[in-house]
């Protein structure tokens, strides 16, 4: 059924918590706002920055941009390293790729620091492209994201499968009537898989190894 795959980055092929978090912590304690609780934390990973700083640690508008900028200065020398592939994901990949699947990166992160996180991690290989947020801004937003790359790399979006761990995911994939995967690994819950009507959900990378079969011939 499937011929491609479209994987996010955080939560899904990297445990990146320990990079977001001390950086979201960073941009609060620069702007002398209150050390977010571990609880406010985890909601922060997954959605656009600005929409965390907003939305979950309820900073005005003009704050939040600055705390954004806070956030870019620290995660770009530093926060980016903090991270490391979820064990599993190397293998899967490499099984995927062996089956004939195009592989792509679909992530709200700016573009720039996901390729960068991908090379570090030694996963470039695997991918054909990553795809993520501009700079500016634009494609911050999966289901935006995702219609500029089905568009850009001209796939069929009933043979195309998002793969992710928040409903950020989800709701990118069914916008663009897409099938979609959730893990409970990351950042998200299976509560969050379920209310979200993820197409299939995955406990482990090997999970999505059995689930996805070599794809049938042209």
């Amino acid at each position: 059924m499937f011929r491609t795959i479209l994987f996010d980055l955080d939560g899904t092929l990297v445990n990146s918590e320990e990079g977001i978090t001390k950086s979201i912590k960073h941009a609060m304690m620069e702007l002398n706002q209150p050390e977010p609780t571990y609880e406010q934390l985890l909601p922060c990973i997954g959605p656009p920055l600005i929409d965390s700083f907003q939305l979950v640690l309820g900073l005005e508008h003009d704050l939040a941009i600055q705390a954004v900028a806070l956030y870019r200065k620290r995660y770009g020398e530093i926060g980016k390293f903090e991270l490391f592939p979820y064990e599993g994901i190397k293998e899967l990949l490499e099984t995927l790729k062996d089956r004939g699947y195009r592989l792509f990166v679909a992530t709200s992160k700016p573009q720039p620091v996901a390729g960068e996180i991908i090379n570090h991690t030694g996963l470039s290989d695997y991918f054909d492209k990553v795809y993520g947020a501009g700079l500016d801004g634009k494609f911050n937003h999966k289901p935006e994201l995702l219609k500029h790359l089905l568009e850009e790399e001209n796939l069929e979006r009933g043979q195309t499968l998002m793969v992710g761990d928040r409903k950020f995911d989800l709701l990118g994939a069914s916008a663009n009537q897409m099938a979609s995967l959730g893990v409970t690994y990351g950042f998200g819950s299976l509560a969050e898989l379920q209310e979200h009507q993820a197409t299939y959900i995955a406990h482990s990378p090997s999970d999505i190894a059995s689930l996805l079969q070599k794809p049938a011939d042209n």
